[in-house]
């Protein structure tokens, strides 16, 4: 029997790994692009080069102060990005989302105001008002077998409606002689601003929801394929209302934000196209308009992505009208982007 030893030149390095070692699929080049995805990669350069072009045009684009404002800026709608992400991945969509967020800035200051200065009662009642408004929306598309583009559509008008009703058309309270509004307006948490931290937490939790919980395989489920779902036992109905009242809440959450960076309850003002922002955020970062698919870190980046490019656009100083100029052309770009991926036939063109 001979004996075969494995030579090698002299000075050469030898690795030698442990019985059973591999190397973890994500150390690898491939790895690494699977585990971040080829879309997310794209609005990393996409944002890679934004941030550069705009700070070549203006050398305070990258000081600390304004990168936090940017963060400040896109907690609200990125907040709605959020939610809409998981109303998309079910199949649905959520155009009302805004005027939610309206009508529940303008409760957390009015019940403040009524309740003699308790933000706690304020805030608590305008997560009341966002269950109420989402469960609305989820009724309305399950028992009145509504389409949700066209019920959500009409309840965008209703809630819009009704914020300024109960508002008379104004702004209502003042909050900002109030402790707590104050540190969810400019407090700090391990030097971040609370809104950011409160985006982060919000986008977390959704992320583990839809990621490691049946909750979230299901959700999917009824966005990739609802009658293979149904048949598989999952109650749509039930998943539907309770998105839609997960989107009334975290609504509700973005309209407290609201009334705290701006100190008082606003019907309309800064509450008014937040639905299309979110759902821009969504589609970019890869949500399937027809459902299934989509996740919360790519919603993440195409929000810093469009808050970078609003930054940008207000520091080197183009008119602002602009800006939905540059939101509408995005959302066309995804869209057909997802088209061209998904081999869809353009419409009126044959295959």
């Amino acid at each position: 029997m001979t004996d075969q030893r494995l030579e090698t030149p002299v000075g050469s390095a030898v690795s030698v790994r442990p019985p059973g070692f591999h190397r973890p699929d994500w150390l690898t080049p491939r790895g690494a692009v699977r585990a971040i995805g080829t879309g997310n990669l794209s609005l990393i350069g996409a944002l890679a080069v934004i941030v550069a072009i705009f700070a070549w045009l203006n050398d305070g684009y990258l000081d600390p102060r304004n990168i936090a404002g940017i963060g400040d800026a896109v907690t609200v709608f990125g907040l709605l990005a959020i939610v809409q992400t998981v109303v998309i991945i079910c199949g649905a969509l959520d155009i009302s989302v805004g005027s939610q967020a309206g009508v529940a800035s303008v409760v957390s200051a009015m019940t403040f105001t009524a309740a003699s200065g308790s933000a706690v009662l304020g805030i608590l009642a305008a997560i009341g008002v966002g269950v109420l408004l989402g469960a609305v929306n989820g009724v309305i598309i399950v028992y009145g077998r509504v389409n949700p583009v066209i019920a959500t559509l009409a309840t965008l008008a209703a809630f819009k409606g009704l914020a300024q009703l109960i508002s008379g058309g104004k702004a209502q309270g003042f909050v900002l002689d109030n402790d707590l509004f104050i540190f969810l307006a400019r407090g700090k948490i391990i030097g971040l601003p609370v809104p950011v931290v409160i985006l982060g937490l919000v986008a977390l939790a959704v992320h583990v929801l839809l990621k490691y919980t049946d909750i979230g395989r299901n959700i999917y489920a009824i966005g990739g394929n609802d009658t293979a779902a149904r048949l598989s036992g999952i109650n749509i109905n039930k998943y539907l209302i309770a998105v839609y009242v997960l989107a009334g809440v975290v609504a509700a959450i973005a309209g407290i934000l609201l009334t705290a960076r701006t100190g008082s309850g606003q019907p309309v003002s800064g509450s008014e196209g937040l639905e299309l922002k979110a759902i821009t955020a969504a589609a970019l970062g890869g949500c399937a308009l027809k459902g299934g698919k989509g996740t919360v870190g790519g919603t993440l980046l195409a929000v810093v992505l469009l808050g970078a490019l609003d930054n940008g656009l207000n520091v080197v100083g183009v008119n602002t009208f602009w800006q939905n100029v540059a939101q509408g052309s995005l959302l066309v770009a995804a869209v057909v982007i997802q088209q061209r991926r998904g081999g869809e036939r353009a419409v009126g063109l044959p295959t």
